[in-house]
């Protein structure tokens, strides 16, 4: 009997996750977890509002330090080691000599950024000339809205950055409410994405995302809207 309980708890407990395999778009071998394109699509999202923001300034997204460095004629990219010439901050504008790394809005990511964040700034410090010293950025947040349907699934990414350098995202749901403007919709109770929602949904998420900024087609079989940080003022 003991042994049918710690059978049945290590099914339980392997079902805990939805299977790789059914997630849109991934190879059934494929190990990155049941969130990753909505992880993808934060990341893009945040990394082509603040180019909107800055439009003016020199921004890299997911560069490389040695890239950063020489590229941008900050100082001498061979002061980095070539392990560390590799690392990639999230967003680095040259123009105000700052950077954030952007994370998942909870301790354990907040933490990770952090020291992130830090080994970056190490890094890249030793390798600039002097007047062009980094620092991690403030003051940076943003939020934007995906309806999938009028009256239907409406999605919240927001993002802010609450200590310097570290920029924290979080998506949010709505409940369905037909007929319904989405900007009345937006003020209803936030509430966690469904799982299940996530699953159908996530791969569709990023494709529309990178389409509202590229302003290209929307995806096949998304039949909403983006609305962007603009549009949310």
């Amino acid at each position: 009997m003991a042994g049918f309980l710690l059978v049945l708890v290590a099914a339980l407990g392997a079902q805990a996750e939805p299977p790789s395999s059914t997630l849109p778009g991934r190879k059934p071998d494929s190990k990155e977890p049941w969130g990753a394109f909505l992880g993808k699509a934060a990341h893009y999202a945040t990394g082509r509002a603040y180019r909107v923001q800055h439009p003016s300034n020199r921004v890299f997204l997911d560069t490389s330090l040695s890239t950063i460095v020489g590229d941008g004629k900050l100082g001498n990219p061979k002061r980095l080691s070539k392990f560390v010439g590799l690392l990639r901050p999230d967003i680095t504008d040259i123009d105000a000599f700052v950077l954030f790394e952007v994370k998942p809005d909870d301790e354990e990511s907040r933490s990770e950024g952090r020291e992130q964040v830090g080994r970056y700034l190490a890094a890249l410090n030793e390798a600039v000339e002097p007047d062009k010293k980094l620092t991690g950025g403030t003051g940076f947040e943003g939020i934007l809205f995906l309806e999938f349907e009028n009256g239907g699934a409406l999605w919240k990414l927001s993002w802010h950055t609450p200590e310097p350098g570290v920029t924290l995202y979080r998506w949010s749901s709505r409940r369905k409410k037909p007929g319904a403007s989405w900007k009345e919709r937006a003020a209803q109770k936030e509430e966690e994405l469904p799982r299940e929602e996530v699953e159908q949904r996530g791969e569709l998420a990023e494709q529309a995302i990178r389409a509202a900024y590229r302003e290209g087609e929307r995806p096949k079989g998304f039949q909403g809207q983006v609305y962007l940080p603009v549009d949310c003022l």
